[in-house]
Parts: C-alpha cells; sequence; structure tokens
C-alpha cells in the first residue's frame, strides 16, 4: 500500500481534521482581533490631543514627580525616626488608682498614678487628700520598674498597673 491509497481511503477524516483546525484558526484570529481592537482604543485615548513633544513633556513630568516622591519618602522616613526616638523617653504606660486615705472621710479621693516609658521608668505620682487638711502630693522616681523608697500597697497596684500595661509602641 502507498501514500496515495491511504490518503484515498481517509479523504473524509483528514478533511474534517483540516476543517476543525481552520475553525481553531478563526477563533484565535477573532480573539487576536479583538485584543488588538481594545490596544488601539488604549493607545489613540493616549495620543488623543498629544504631539511627541507634549508625550515627551508628559514623560519628563511624571519622572519630576516621581523624584519629588522619593525626597518626601525621605523626609518622611527621617521624621518617623525622630519620632521613635522620641517616644523611647515618653511616658506610654499608665496605672491609675483612687483609694480613701482615711477611712473615716468617706469617697475615694485620694489617687495614685504611675507613668512609666517602654523601660518602666518614670514617676509614681501619690495624692493624698484630706478635707481639713488640703491636699498633699508625693512623687517618687520608678527606675526599672522599682522604687528605692518603700511603696505602699496602692502604689504598688498602679505599678503593677503601668507594668503590666500592653499598649505602648516599640
Amino acid at each position: 500500500m502507498n501514500i496515495t491509497d491511504i490518503i484515498n481511503s481517509n479523504t473524509a477524516y483528514i478533511t474534517l481534521g483540516l476543517a476543525g483546525l481552520s475553525l481553531i484558526l478563526l477563533i484565535f484570529i477573532i480573539i487576536l482581533a479583538l485584543k488588538q481592537r481594545k490596544l488601539n482604543k488604549k493607545y489613540k485615548k493616549f495620543m488623543t490631543g498629544a504631539s511627541g513633544e507634549n508625550l515627551e513633556g508628559q514623560v519628563i513630568a511624571r519622572f519630576a514627580d516621581i523624584d519629588k516622591m522619593k525626597a518626601d519618602t525621605i523626609k518622611i522616613n527621617e521624621e518617623i525616626a525622630k519620632i521613635k526616638e522620641n517616644l523611647l523617653v515618653t511616658y506610654q504606660k499608665v496605672g491609675v488608682v483612687k483609694y480613701d486615705a482615711f477611712k473615716e472621710m468617706g469617697g475615694k479621693l485620694s489617687f495614685v498614678l504611675a507613668l512609666l516609658d517602654k523601660n518602666n521608668n518614670g514617676i509614681l505620682l501619690n495624692s493624698v487628700h484630706s478635707s481639713r487638711e488640703g491636699c498633699y502630693t508625693y512623687l517618687k522616681e520608678i527606675i526599672k520598674g522599682e522604687s528605692f523608697l518603700e511603696l505602699s500597697d496602692d502604689e504598688k497596684k498602679a505599678l503593677n498597673q503601668a507594668i503590666s500595661s500592653s499598649n505602648f509602641m516599640e
């Protein structure tokens, strides 16, 4: 059997195969034509009213904008670094305990305020209210979460509140 006999006996199959391949190629051509049309619309919109000189000016303006943004970003990053540096020494942790200094007076008008930074350094401010004699305020220094002076129970509570506070920035 030679090649001519094979072709003659399978002519219908070959014709169907070529018709299917032609149909697939036609679909690809239609898809490509649609994509080309979209691309042409975008190109025309981009080039509308723009000569080569205007287009060059627009590109140069965009590069200038990018350079300005880079400079602004550097400036902003420097400012953020300064803010972070300042946050290391600001009071970020707070603890407050109100108490009745004199049991017979009634009302919790006295308080202890603990103000600490990230490293638990800061102050304890104790305000003792006495209606007869006024108000007395005491300040104690806190270093690394501890005081060199003895603390009352209320002062310890306020200090522990501040130390255990977790809403500070690192």
